[in-house]
């Protein structure tokens, strides 16, 4: 069932629809990083030396750094695995993050953050398949949105804020299709995403997270 939900993640491409990819030179960088102080900053768990994992909204996730790969758990323990886009956005943050920023305090749309012109055009934000798929739906949205760990909050019709990294959250508002209006969905972000991601960065983090939602309970 594990492996069927991951062959369904569609294939990972960039801003500039270019296949997503991990430079060389980002995991060079993250080779010359203290694992234990990223743990600190991140609340990743170390798991040795030269490996820490985290959780992937309801996943574990192991950053292998020697062998520049993520992995999962499978049968034979710690198994390399085949997700470019949560790879790139994983090592970006990585080398990225500089302190514990302080969450809860300013909830932004992507018209708030500095980078705001990026998301206009070809770079809005995906959620149309989105819509399409829970815009009528809204049980559905809540089963997908809880089975990735998501935890209720008190906006549009329904809402749930997903944890695609321990302190990166994302808030994904729903607002359902009726006889008057058309359904709509937004994404909100804590503020200090912007520290760690460039608005490119952003951008593949919520298409990510947009793909497992659209998978739903497998």
């Amino acid at each position: 069932m594990q492996k069927r939900r991951r062959k369904q993640i569609p294939p990972a491409y960039a801003p500039d629809n270019v296949p997503a990819s991990v430079a060389p030179e980002f995991w060079d960088k993250l080779q010359h990083k203290d694992i234990n102080h990223l743990c600190n900053l991140t609340l990743f768990s170390p798991v040795s030396e030269r490996q820490l994992s985290f959780r992937f909204l309801n996943e574990e996730v192991l950053v292998d750094v020697d062998n520049r790969c993520l992995k999962r758990f499978g049968r034979n323990g710690w198994e390399k695995t085949d997700d470019p886009l949560l790879e790139l956005v994983t090592v970006i943050y990585l080398i990225s993050v500089r302190e514990v920023y302080p969450l809860g305090r300013d909830i932004v749309g992507p018209k708030d953050l500095k980078e705001a012109h990026f998301f206009q055009g070809p770079h809005e934000l995906k959620l149309d398949a989105l819509i399409k798929r829970y815009g009528r739906d809204l049980n559905g949205f809540k089963a997908a949105a809880l089975h990735l760990e998501g935890e209720a909050q008190n906006m549009a019709d329904t809402a749930y804020k997903l944890l695609p990294f321990p302190r990166v959250p994302l808030y994904y508002l729903l607002w359902q299709e009726d006889d008057e209006f058309k359904a709509g969905m937004n994404v909100l972000f804590d503020r200090s995403i912007e520290q760690v991601f460039s608005a490119d960065a952003i951008w593949g983090l919520v298409n990510r997270v947009s793909s497992s939602l659209l998978l739903g309970p497998q």
